[in-house]
């Protein structure tokens, strides 16, 4: 961080004026023929930059600067239930061995859990150099001290530079207890990831609503820690060949007491939701009434797709939250995609970018969604989707009569 400094023998009224009306936030006043900086402010230097040379200055806080050499290796945390490995580890695995590509080192796995040492097998298919297993009773159900205790020694023994963690339930609430035991920085539910070559990793993530796509790099401190949603990264295809090597790691197991005792554990009921859909209809403001959306799942029910919408269809009554795709909603990756009546604000469109192919339904040639979407229709939904429910119900007869 820094601070900022006010020259205030360059003031003039007109220069105080000045800086007033450039700050974006709000956060100077006059008062008594000086400059006054409010905790509205954001620190985003525009008075340094726009303002009158000389008369603002940004100040850097000194800062112990570390040796990056002796942290070395991009791991990923294994997030599993039961042993059963969460899909979001192989997409971090993915993104490890870009990252690790990069600046030539190692790709690490954590494997914490009991009775996990032939199921840590499987992550060797999918090129992790090294899988780090910590296999004990005490770790058979998630809970935070005793996790939270092995990562700290996977992390004092092998100093990764950089720990990813899916964004899962449990990866939320593993992860600021890993940061925050190490005094290092987290990014929480980053959409994208690099690496520069000194080993800093850029985390890339909508900020301020998502009006901004925030760069965050974490220079002065190690391990970096981010998290990242299911089906944001791409994850690496499974290769018969087996590489890398498992090594299992031994601790005293008094190290793992826990003030939490885990009573019952009730299996949820498998849900098919929306991030595993391979086909999606999604809704959005064009849509006028609730009625309406019978037209959006008739037409995913010709599809076979799952029915999602933006934030105000659920605020508004219409549809469950668990259909909501965006930065509040769920992050999909399907092959296919059909938006109806979205703008495609950046709360929306970061959950679903990644889609393989997007068609997007708008009667405004001008709406963002337009800038993300492989094929777009410019029209009333209303004449469209009707159209094409028609059309489908044809193709689909004649199908059925050729037969």
């Amino acid at each position: 961080m820094g601070k900022l400094v006010v020259h205030e023998e360059k003031l003039t009224p007109e220069i105080i004026k000045e800086l007033v009306n450039i700050c974006p936030f709000g956060a100077m006043e006059e008062k008594n023929g000086k400059i006054e900086i409010s905790a509205a402010c954001k620190m985003c230097k525009m008075c340094v930059r726009k303002g009158p040379k000389g008369v603002m200055e940004f100040v850097e806080d000194k800062v112990e600067k570390i040796d990056k050499s002796l942290w070395k290796g991009v791991s990923v945390y294994v997030d599993h239930v039961g042993g059963d490995i969460h899909p979001v580890t192989y997409e971090l695995i993915g993104k490890a061995r870009e990252l690790a590509s990069k600046i030539n080192q190692p790709v690490y796995a954590v494997f914490i859990g009991y009775n996990i040492k032939e199921k840590a097998k499987e992550l060797l298919h999918y090129g992790v150099d090294k899988v780090f297993v910590y296999d004990y009773k005490e770790l058979k159900d998630f809970r935070i001290e005793p996790y939270t205790v092995a990562m700290e020694d996977f992390i004092k023994k092998v100093k990764p530079g950089t720990l990813l963690v899916g964004a899962t339930t449990v990866g939320r609430s593993l992860a600021p207890r890993v940061a925050a035991r190490f005094r290092t920085g987290l990014t929480a539910d980053c959409t994208k990831l690099d690496m520069k070559e000194n080993t800093d990793l850029v985390q890339i993530r909508p900020a301020f609503g998502g009006n901004i796509m925030a760069r965050i790099i974490n220079p002065n401190h190690r391990p970096q820690l981010a998290t990242v949603r299911y089906k944001v990264m791409d994850a690496p295809s499974r290769t018969d060949e087996i590489s890398g090597e498992i090594k299992v790691e031994h601790m005293d197991e008094n190290k793992f007491k826990s003030r939490i005792d885990v009573l019952k554990v009730t299996k949820k009921k498998l849900e098919v939701g929306i991030s595993e859909a391979d086909v999606i209809i999604a809704a959005g403001r064009g849509v006028k009434s609730e009625k309406d959306m019978g037209m959006i799942r008739e037409l995913a029910d010709l599809l076979g797709a799952q029915v999602a919408v933006t934030r105000p269809l659920v605020e508004a009554g219409w549809a469950d939250a668990k259909l909501q795709i965006g930065l509040s909603g769920r992050t999909v990756k399907p092959k296919l995609i059909i938006t109806c009546g979205i703008s495609g604000a950046v709360q929306f469109v970061a959950g679903m970018d990644n889609s393989d192919v997007i068609v997007a339904i708008n009667n405004d040639p001008k709406a963002s969604i337009f800038n993300v979407a492989h094929y777009g229709l410019i029209g009333d939904l209303y004449e469209i989707i009707p159209k094409l429910i028609e059309d489908i119900k044809n193709d689909q007869d004649m199908q059925e009569k050729a037969m």
